[in-house]
């Protein structure tokens, strides 16, 4: 009797962008685990931002980035998809590895959810909910990615 295949680790970094902040997560080395990590606050320079987000590729030893994918409730691309996607690539040219984008609908509010059960209060949210949403939108792709490995689409 042969065991199931094993689904190859991934060191992941998972990016919740934000207008103001973006929310940085990473994934252990199997590459089940999502943990929030830190917050890059947006400076006047995109390619700054995107530079910050390579050094923590590159110190974290990540093989792939996940960027978040605000698509509207009815699952469309509005413009704050449009927008990700667009960053997005601009972020691929920077990173020196693939970069993938994953559905966040609901992540930041799950996200608060949990911090509200946690008992913290609304500063104590404001300074760590992008990172949250982050880890919660990578556990979801690794979570996907562990579902669906091995199958064809």
């Amino acid at each position: 009797m042969s065991a199931a295949p094993r689904i190859p680790g991934v060191r992941a970094l998972g990016v919740d962008l934000g207008s103001k902040r973006i929310g940085i997560a990473v994934s252990d080395l199997s590459g089940t685990i999502g943990s929030a990590l830190t917050t890059v606050h947006r400076s006047k320079s995109r390619r700054h931002d995107h530079e910050a987000i390579a050094a923590l590729v590159r110190i974290e030893e990540c093989e792939v980035v996940v960027v978040g994918l605000p698509l509207s409730l009815d699952g469309t691309h509005g413009p704050a998809a449009r927008a990700a996607t667009k960053e997005a690539r601009q972020l691929a040219s920077v990173v020196g590895v693939p970069v993938e984008m994953y559905d966040e609908r609901f992540t930041t509010v799950t996200a608060e959810r949990g911090m509200l059960e946690a008992g913290l209060d609304a500063k104590q949210r404001r300074q760590v909910v992008d990172k949250v949403a982050a880890a919660v939108m990578l556990q979801a792709w690794l979570d996907h990615r562990r579902n669906t490995w091995g199958t064809t689409p």
